[in-house]
């Protein structure tokens, strides 16, 4: 199962259990085991918990996918960036040095 894969399933099966869990929450209201107020306030707590687990997860995610990349020493976009700037630089200076051969040539005849 690929990475991508693992987080979809995570993602689903957190929404799963966040319906389950309001759905708990209403049965309890409706046999009168917490009040209405309870139970929003319950649900709120647990949904403001749930998404900061889950911003937590994000990141620890995307510091892992970061070091991986670095452990890889892979160039980084300003890497390549930075590269073609250089080539289009060296580039232009090459045209005109052939430029300059071609009328130094052109001049011998």
């Amino acid at each position: 199962m690929t990475p991508f894969e693992l987080i979809r399933n995570a993602l689903f099966a957190g929404i799963g259990v966040q319906e389950r869990v309001k759905e708990f929450l209403d049965e309890l209201v409706k046999k009168g085991q917490l009040s209405e107020s309870q139970g929003a306030k319950l649900l709120k707590e647990w949904s403001e918990r749930a998404e900061k687990t889950s911003e937590e997860i994000t990141n620890t995610i995307s510091d892992i996918v970061t070091k991986t990349l670095e452990k890889m020493n892979l160039p980084t976009r300003e890497d390549v960036e930075e590269l073609n700037k250089k080539i289009k630089t060296l580039s232009a200076r090459i045209k005109k040095l052939e430029e300059a051969l071609q009328k130094t040539e052109a001049e011998k005849e």
